[in-house]
């Protein structure tokens, strides 16, 4: 009853007319800043931050400004990855698996409907998880140390093998190549240059959007003018804008299972929703066995990886909120607005400054309201993006990409190297290399050499540290089974020939 008190008081907050003018605003840009490829919600939340300081909101109008803009962005996300095959952030790689091929297929009205529905639902699902498991779920999180982070890491990419079935080899080569393109720059730890080749350009590494945008969004351009080159047509927009009652019911238990795992997820501090949606993807998969067309189109490959990335960033707002630990890239970035209003995060924030945090939960209601009605309406005319003719749409997204890319240090160096992954993206891709596998590899190869550095510093070197917990011992023993798991379907599958034919 305390808490439900607590959550009426947040909605008196959150309703007030300037925050819900500001919820509005917020969501709006959030979904435009997410559909260009390679912003993210950390740019988004970033570059309003200072604008919400300049103006002088008070601290729970900021707070509900920032998160609108975060959720906006996680749907955002979905539009360009199911569209244009371009994801607009890290967490929607796995959206481009099932989405794109959908879009291809006539049904991007569908796809991004049902998206949107399978966003909503994650998020509205992980809001009532904040509201309810917070302090319970922010106690289990701290219970995984830089030991078990690094062995959840190598657990995710042993996982990336069960992504695509019938290539694992590739999926874990893949997996490789991005955690070698994150070795690339100066060590943090010792300053030693690696992999550099005398380039100060890449002393600071090679950054996440020239990554993303080169590997997907330049490799497209180039398969795009090979197809038109062929022959072959561009891809259709919908005829029906909306999914039914069938296709509804038939992810139904898929956006509630991937919801409740991403929210789990989220609550652990630098898990992300990256994480959580390759997961949850790969749990689904496996869930669907041979019936399903994972990889091919299917709603539920689609409907898991929305699901999960909205919960996720939901979730992430616990560790922030009762620990002052950010879950997220972009709640780290909260962080850093609720220290210009001199509050500090964590157990006492709930006493001290009620009306910022229950104000901010009850936004996270409010604001996914504001994005479902905003968002389906708008199905039409996102999907009309794809009756654009190639000669218009190509140079669209170079331009897009290019200017993204070179905003991010002014250099021409950025944007070579984006055209030089793109080719490189592009000849993996006619190899049958997954990219998804090489971007999710990129992303957590800083984590785990981070979080490797830190238990090694505390064990003063000793290996052991890594499966000393029952949790570390757990996800290495998970680990084990997924890499095994390829190596029994092709014996299993051999036997079964071999007995075809006997």
């Amino acid at each position: 009853m305390e808490t439900l008190h607590f959550l009426l008081q947040g909605f008196d907050v959150a309703t007030r007319p300037n925050n819900l003018l500001v919820a509005l605003f917020g969501a709006f840009v959030g979904t435009i800043v997410g559909l260009l490829p390679g912003l993210g919600p950390i740019n988004g939340v970033a570059l309003l931050l200072p604008l919400a300081f300049a103006f002088g909101l008070p601290p729970e109008t900021a707070l509900i400004l920032l998160a609108a803009v975060y959720l906006g962005c996680e749907y955002g996300g979905r539009i360009s990855a199911i569209l244009l095959n371009v994801p607009g952030d890290a967490a929607a790689v796995m959206t481009t698996l099932d989405g794109y091929p959908l879009a291809r297929q006539g049904k991007a009205g569908i796809a991004l409907s049902l998206s949107a529905v399978s966003s909503f639902t994650g998020s509205i699902i992980a809001t009532c998880g904040v509201v309810l498991f917070a302090p319970l779920l922010a106690k289990w999180a701290v219970a995984f140390g830089p030991a078990e982070y690094f062995v959840l890491m190598i657990f995710a990419i042993a996982c990336l093998g069960g992504m695509v079935g019938d290539k694992p080899v590739k999926t874990l080569m893949a997996a490789l190549i991005g955690l070698a393109l994150a070795t690339v720059g100066v060590d943090s730890t010792t300053g030693v240059y690696r992999f550099t080749f005398g380039s100060v350009s890449l002393s600071d590494g090679i950054q996440f959007i020239i990554v993303v945008i080169g590997f997907f969004s330049v490799s497209e351009i180039l398969v795009m003018l090979e197809n038109t080159h062929s022959g072959q047509k561009a891809v259709k927009a919908s005829g029906r804008l909306l999914f039914n009652f069938k296709e509804f019911c038939a992810t139904f238990w898929t956006m509630i299972r991937s919801s409740l795992a991403g929210f789990v997820i989220g609550t652990l501090p630098g898990a992300g929703a990256t994480i959580a949606s390759a997961m949850t993807y790969m749990t689904e998969k496996r869930l669907a066995g041979s019936g399903g067309k994972f990889g091919e189109g299917d709603l539920r490959g689609l409907a898991a990886p929305e699901a999960a990335n909205n919960a996720s960033a939901c979730g992430s707002l616990i560790p922030m909120l009762t620990l002052g630990v950010p879950g997220s890239g972009t709640t780290a970035v909260m962080i850093g607005a609720l220290s210009l209003y001199n509050i500090t995060p964590g157990p006492l924030l709930f006493e001290q400054q009620p009306d910022v945090v229950w104000g901010l939960i009850a936004s996270l209601f409010i604001g996914n309201v504001i994005l479902l009605v905003m968002n389906i309406p708008l199905v039409g005319l996102f999907s009309r993006m794809l009756s654009v003719p190639n000669w218009v749409l190509v140079p669209a997204i170079s331009v897009i990409s290019m200017v993204g890319v070179y905003a991010v240090h002014s250099t021409t160096f950025d944007l070579v190297l984006m055209i030089g992954l793109g080719v490189f993206g592009y000849i993996l891709r006619k190899l049958d290399f997954p990219l998804s596998a090489v971007i999710l590899g990129f992303v957590l190869g800083e984590l785990m050499e981070d979080n490797l550095r830190r238990a090694l510093s505390i064990s003063a070197g000793e290996l052991g540290i890594l499966w000393q917990s029952p949790i570390s011992l757990c996800l290495w023993a998970l680990a084990a089974l997924m890499l095994a798991l390829p190596g029994l379907r092709w014996w299993r599958a051999r036997n079964k020939a071999r007995l075809a034919h006997a």
